[in-house]
């Protein structure tokens, strides 16, 4: 398994290319912006893309699909709750009016997803947006705006919810053994670094 990152568009989201090198395929995840880009990038892994996984539906984590879709026929996983055409003026609701039923795809909580060799298990972690979701392959967790380094994604936009992303929160924490986090924004971490220092994630597991 190999983990390229890209940080794209002007919130700099975190972009992740998961592939499996010995099946020689890959996912997307997150093309935030620059779709021209994120293909650009497939292409230098010389896997073939499968599909895009979509941690949750705000702008920043899906401006570059139109464009990655136009170099690749692929279908695009979301959770539903995040899938909902809205046209309330606020520029972190969801719209997907150009994604057609030839590429919509959902995905819920222990769903998984087959990549090469690679398990995706999908965990549902409401909180900074009733969508949200992060995805577990092997040690690795894409935790896209529920979990950051020393923090978690904010709950203030519509869908927000401070006492779900808690909830999600000690989930995650609560998961057996550690794991490399790679979220949506920021630097990435492990899960036993977040135990010891990020407040959000300790006072969700009743550490402080």
């Amino acid at each position: 398994m190999k983990v390229e990152s890209l940080r794209v568009g002007p919130i700099q989201t975190n972009c992740y290319i998961l592939c499996d090198e010995t099946a020689k395929v890959c996912a997307v995840i997150d093309p935030g912006d620059e779709g021209d880009r994120i293909a650009a990038a497939v292409e230098k892994t010389g896997c073939t893309l499968q599909y895009v996984l979509l941690t949750h539906g705000h702008f920043d984590h899906f401006t570059g699909l139109a464009a990655l879709l136009r170099h690749y026929d692929v279908p695009v996983y979301i959770q539903p709750k995040d899938a909902m055409e809205q046209d309330d003026g606020n520029q972190y609701s969801v719209r997907f009016p150009w994604l057609d039923d030839a590429h919509q795809r959902w995905y819920g909580d222990g769903d998984e997803l087959q990549l090469g060799n690679l398990t995706i298990r999908v965990m549902e972690t409401p909180g900074h947006s009733q969508g949200s979701v992060c995805l577990v392959v092997g040690d690795v967790i894409f935790s896209g705006d529920t979990l950051f380094r020393s923090s978690c994604g904010r709950t203030d936009l519509p869908g927000g919810d401070y006492r779900a992303i808690l909830e999600s929160l000690g989930r995650l924490g609560r998961l057996e053994g550690d794991y490399h986090v790679y979220p949506g924004h920021d630097r990435d971490s492990t899960l036993a670094e977040e135990r010891r220092f990020n407040p959000y994630l300790r006072h969700s597991m009743g550490m402080e």
